[in-house]
């Protein structure tokens, strides 16, 4: 079977109860999908956390359920964190039919330089961060690869229908969404900025003469 393993136990701990399971190094976890009684499972925190850095949320696991004879194919569907500490809390899977087609949102990695960036002022403009697309489970890439080399001009752009991907994935996202652009940054030269100030500056010298000058030839009263 393909993808990563993974191992878990059938957990009879819910509820509140569960933070005890985690001061033991251990996480829960609750397997779901079509057709499917859900079950809550645990598995060793650390090689969970294992897992996770090598399979994200694209790829497909093997996960072996103590007991059963065969492995179930699943995805990691979510994942609950801390959000101070950053612990793991809680890990939902997501066990797929055999021969069925699945949806699922894959990230967009860019790689390789755009040339237009080698002129002063410019920066890359990033639209959508992830294409979402269904296909069989096995054939679900852990992340899309988006060449920036054909960027050579100013405003050139990259957009969804430029990507081109396999004959067996189905992709749901628009086409015309852009993916990222060449743009030109707006500097304020400090230059510019100086001179104006500098003549603001000698208008005010000027103008004080005059008044003070004017102020001596009124007559006193």
């Amino acid at each position: 079977m393909e993808g990563l393993k993974l191992r878990a136990t059938k957990r009879d701990i819910l509820g509140k109860k569960t933070r005890f399971l985690r001061r033991q190094g251990i996480t829960p976890i609750h397997l779901f999908g079509h057709n499917l009684e859900s079950l809550s499972l645990q598995c060793n925190t650390a090689e969970l956390q294992r897992i996770i850095a090598q399979a994200g949320m694209t790829r497909l696991l093997s996960c072996s359920i103590e007991a059963d004879k065969q492995p179930k194919s699943v995805f990691i569907r979510e994942i609950q964190r801390d959000e101070i500490s950053g612990q793991l809390l809680h890990v939902d899977l997501y066990q797929v039919q055999k021969g069925g087609k699945i949806k699922v949102d894959v990230p967009i990695i860019l790689v390789g330089e755009a040339p237009a960036l080698k002129e002063k002022g410019r920066s890359l403009t990033h639209g959508v961060t992830s294409l979402s697309i269904e296909c069989l489970p096995g054939e679900v890439p852990p992340q899309i690869n988006v060449d920036l080399s054909p960027l050579e001009e100013k405003e050139q752009a990259i957009y969804v229908r430029d990507i081109t991907l396999s004959p067996n994935i189905t992709l749901n996202t628009d086409l015309d969404q852009m993916v990222v652009k060449v743009s030109e940054v707006r500097v304020e030269r400090v230059e510019e900025v100086v001179e104006e100030v500098e003549e603001v500056v000698a208008e005010v010298e000027a103008e004080a003469p005059a008044g003070e000058e004017k102020a001596e030839q009124e007559p006193a009263d």
